[in-house]
């Protein structure tokens, strides 16, 4: 029997690595990061490709060739070394070699993708300046506006918008109270159309929106109007278009991914056989250094995980042990712990939907370690108490369990909503579409939309608007469809209401501190007259304690009887039937309450209120 050819073949490549140090076209590397790194002694090239026989840099710095600049074996399958003749800004590709195969790959840690081959770009590490850090808002301050930049504010109308298209509407945002914008995912995707939670190039920012000049541009902007940046990010799989990653070294199994994801049952996500493979350690740090450079090169000043179910378990649900993927919780315990080490108020949110309180408690204890989790607990009740089109089919019940619902205790670790960008597409639409298909405008529509906004900024909770809804943006979210910004002009009742119902969320007016106290009470809830009243409270007292009132019916409820916490004067600070937030609303005028002490509701005192159809009511002393 002859020798096999693979033999033979790396014994030449061991030769013309020795060859190539002779000739210095290669020396070892004295930089430790992954990917390219400029540096006194040219470039730093390190790749983890365990299952080539060759691995060398072609790049317009050798006329693209695939043999002059070989790496050297560095262990545990790094290939690194530095190649003198690369400067900063060189463009290069990997080139790895498997018996007599060439591929031809973008560096998976490439900051910059350039031209039709997607060459990688060889740039100093941070690729921008940090912009200046934000003292971040405490949690029961914070106010989220979720928004998409290639569809929030685009030149003429027009998708894709860019990170400079968004840095216009701040004053805007700023205006209307948000503290925090959170960015759909900007890593490079297929195409320039896309929702973003398909990433293909993790570590490079979307060019079609500005690159990640653009991105430090905003962070930059929103940062000097007092605004954080939370950005969504997406480790539960990769691509699945346009994806180097896929058999990145040459091997793979059962027709799988290769080095990078799973290639057994685990691979298989609702997006694609792309799944991470967790357990590996290699492929941990490439997640691990993602975060952080997200939040060390951006400043940002937190992140969002979509999809975090899919990373702990193979189906994304609870009571399935036999498919956990413990690696997976270790993942997110680690990138959260090294997240609190750079800068302890940032940020961490997990999208779970599974209202699991593991989420949110701390590593030490077993928990994931996240600060805060979409709720699922509240969007769903409230979104259904909404759209149901008829008044006896509303569940108060159920609006009252998403009222009170918390994790341990601690009402801040959930983020509540009733529009997000999942709520609003995939065959569901905008609360006010849903309401009134084809007659977002209309009254029925605004009245309960604007019942739904006063629970989301009333009820303990993160509260979080998605793009538009401010105004009552109908329809359902496209990544090729512009937010109507002319419904700004149409909606401006729905965007007083918005604004005056964060003014109360956030305290500005000095009477309404228990929206942001832990307190909660639903002490009255009249199923039958379709009516819902909560108490909120920090320390309690004047000028603290808060009360509820909301009607969920089409009709007037005149002189309701319901428990108050105190005796004395109760000023009425938001009526959302008010004329002024729309002309052709009931206005149906609630006077304030004079509270007796007489027990109702389980509460020392009592009064009467007065409420239009579909209307809330603030009420606070002081």
């Amino acid at each position: 029997m002859g020798l096999s050819l693979h033999p033979l073949l790396r014994a030449g490549y061991r030769l013309w690595w020795r060859l190539a140090r002779r000739l210095g076209r290669v020396r070892p590397a004295t930089q430790p990061d992954m990917g390219a790194t400029p540096g006194m002694a040219g470039v730093t090239f390190r790749v983890w490709a365990p299952h080539a026989d060759l691995v060398a840099v072609s790049g317009d710095f050798n006329g693209w060739s695939t043999w002059r600049h070989p790496l050297l074996p560095a262990g545990g399958g790094v290939w690194a070394a530095d190649v003198p003749e690369a400067a900063a800004g060189a463009a290069y590709k990997i080139a790895l070699r498997q018996g007599r195969r060439l591929l031809m790959r973008s560096d998976p840690y490439a900051r910059k993708l350039d031209g039709p081959f997607r060459n990688s770009l060889a740039l100093a590490r941070p690729t921008v300046s940090p912009p200046p850090p934000l003292a971040l808002p405490p949690r029961e301050g914070l106010i989220i506006y979720e928004l998409h930049v290639g569809t929030f504010n685009p030149a003429e109308g027009r998708p894709p918008g860019r990170f400079a298209d968004v840095i216009e509407r701040l004053p805007y945002l700023a205006e209307l109270g948000i503290n925090a914008i959170e960015l759909m995912p900007v890593a490079e995707f297929a195409g320039d159309f896309s929702w973003g939670y398909n990433p293909s190039h993790p570590y490079v920012v979307s060019e079609t929106y500005g690159g990640a000049a653009g991105l430090a541009a905003l962070v930059a902007a929103a940062h000097a109007r007092g605004i954080a940046v939370i950005l969504d990010v997406v480790y539960n799989h990769f691509g699945p278009q346009d994806l180097d990653l896929w058999h990145f070294d040459g091997w793979q199994e059962n027709g799988l991914g290769g080095l990078y994801f799973y290639n057994d049952w685990r691979s298989r996500t609702p997006w694609g056989d792309t799944r991470p493979d967790y357990g590996r350690p290699e492929v941990q740090r490439y997640i691990l250094d993602n975060v952080l450079m997200w939040l060390d090169e951006f400043g940002l000043d937190g992140l969002r995980w979509d999809a975090t179910s899919y990373i702990r378990n193979a189906h994304g649900h609870d009571g399935d042990a036999g498919s956990d993927i413990p690696e997976g919780w270790r993942l997110m315990q680690e990138a959260n712990a090294a997240t609190r080490a750079r800068r302890p108020a940032r940020l961490t949110i997990a999208e779970d939907m599974r209202g699991n309180p593991w989420l949110t408690r701390p590593e030490g204890e077993g928990g994931a370690g996240f600060a805060a989790q979409w709720d699922e607990r509240f969007v769903h009740p409230v979104r259904a108490a909404l759209i149901t089109p008829l008044d006896e089919g509303r569940d108060l019940a159920a609006v009252r369990g998403a009222i009170l619902a918390n994790y341990d205790g601690d009402p801040w670790r959930r983020v509540i909503y009733t529009e997000s960008h999942d709520e609003v597409a995939n065959g569901k639409a905008r609360v006010p579409e849903e309401i009134a298909p084809g007659d977002a405008g209309s009254r029925f529509a605004r009245q309960r939309a604007g019942v739904g906004l006063a629970l989301v900024f009333t009820t303990p909770g993160i509260p979080m608007l998605f793009q538009g809804q401010e105004f009552g943006e109908g329809g359902w979210f496209e990544d090729t469809r512009a937010v109507d910004w002319g419904g700004r002009r149409r909606g401006a009742g729905l965007w007083r209401l918005t604004r005056d119902l964060i003014a109360l969320r956030r305290n500005r007016t000095g009477m309404t501190r228990g929206l942001m106290g832990r307190g909660v009470n639903v002490f009255h809830l009249d199923q039958a007259a379709g009516i819902l009243a909560f108490h909120r409270w920090d320390r309690g007292g004047a000028a603290d304690d808060v009360v509820v009132v909301v009607n969920l019916t089409n009709r007037t409820v005149v002189d309701h009887a319901i428990g108050l916490p105190r005796a004395g004067l109760w000023h009425v600070r938001l009526n959302s039937g008010d004329r002024r937030y729309g002309v052709d609303l009931d206005g149906v005028r609630c006077p304030a309450l004079v509270a007796e002490a007489a027990p109702r509701d389980d509460l020392r005192c009592q009064g009467r209120v007065t409420l239009g159809p579909y209307a809330a009511v603030i009420l606070s002393q002081g």
